[in-house]
């Protein structure tokens, strides 16, 4: 029979990837959706992978346990990837409560459906490396403790620790993906990698004179969302549910990655990118670097494409994207 697959999340950039991954692996996907008034517009990473015909998506909300229990009820998932989240750390300062509701109670919500309809279910959960925060080892593994910088950060390590409770108390079958920065053309415009890309096709189409940036001097340990999907299936093959770090080992700072896509264009990013003091953090994370090891040797993952390539695709997709805009 078909594996029916349900995603949190599934128009984000993840669970775009993911929802390509398993339909060309023979699944059955469905994505919760939030109802929203500009409904086709939403769905748009998935019509760039031109996935969007192929899902079914059911109305819900994380933060609405009834809508989960329905859709949980009509779906009988195999598996549950639990991708949704309010992800932009700078606005869950802003938003502290809706972040709290929804990257941290709406795990509970999501695991509380599944307990109830589905147990017998594989159940992801999208942990953030931003939970280890104020690093207390130089490479961050498993075992690492947590020292969470922002109210993302704290959401996302209850959401964190509800799935290994769930895990332990009821005997579910949940594992947590602590995922170092993951990026890739579907990233939304106002992370820091997809600003810098957007940012360098404007100025080389001359559409902008200048890219204002926070700490440039922060290290980040990125790789392409395309592999770390992978990752989050592979944690569903296994027999037992486990927590596994998913990064590339290799840290560059933001001030490295803007050189990498302005010397892509034939630019010297030192003319055109201005420090602004508004987009500093309130408690800044300077450096994440993770230690994979326990993924490369369970789950076999690894990698595959490099930062350079994937700044460069960023890059390239961000010119066409601004091309055909401008031409409209």
């Amino acid at each position: 029979m078909t594996k029916q697959a349900l995603l949190t999340g599934i128009t984000g950039q993840d669970g775009a990837y993911l929802a390509q991954l398993l339909l060309n692996e023979g699944y059955a996907v469905h994505g919760v959706i939030r109802r929203s008034s500009h409904r086709g517009v939403e769905d748009h990473r998935l019509r760039w992978l031109g996935v969007a015909e192929k899902v079914r998506l059911h109305d819900g909300d994380l933060t609405d346990l009834s809508s989960l229990l329905r859709i949980v009820r009509e779906v009988q998932p195999d598996e549950i990837y639990n991708l949704a989240a309010q992800s932009f750390v700078a606005s869950s300062w802003r938003q502290p409560i809706l972040t709290a509701n929804v990257t941290a109670v709406g795990v509970t919500n999501m695991l509380e459906a599944m307990r109830l309809e589905a147990p017998k279910a594989r159940f992801y959960q999208a942990s953030s490396s931003e939970m280890y925060g104020l690093i207390q080892e130089p490479l961050q593994r498993e075992s690492t403790p947590f020292y969470p910088r922002s109210p993302y950060a704290v959401a996302k390590l209850y959401g964190h620790w509800i799935t290994v409770n769930y895990r332990e108390s009821f005997g579910l079958h949940a594992s947590s993906g602590i995922l170092f920065n993951h990026e890739s053309p579907l990233r939304g415009v106002e992370f820091v990698t997809r600003k810098v890309s957007n940012g360098v096709a404007r100025i080389k189409l001359g559409l902008a004179e200048e890219l204002r940036l926070g700490n440039i001097d922060a290290k980040r340990d990125w790789g392409h969302a395309k592999d770390y999907v992978r990752a989050m299936w592979l944690m569903l093959r296994q027999e037992k549910p486990d927590d596994y770090v998913v990064a590339t080992g290799v840290t560059t700072t933001v001030r490295d990655m803007c050189r990498i896509a302005f010397e892509h264009v034939g630019l010297d990013m030192e003319k055109y990118v201005v420090i602004d003091p508004a987009f500093y953090r309130p408690a800044e994370v300077e450096v994440l670097l993770g230690d994979s090891s326990k993924a490369r040797k369970t789950l076999g993952w690894e990698p595959k494409i490099p930062l350079d390539a994937l700044i460069k695709e960023m890059v390239d997709a961000d010119l066409d994207r601004v091309t055909r805009s401008a031409a409209d």
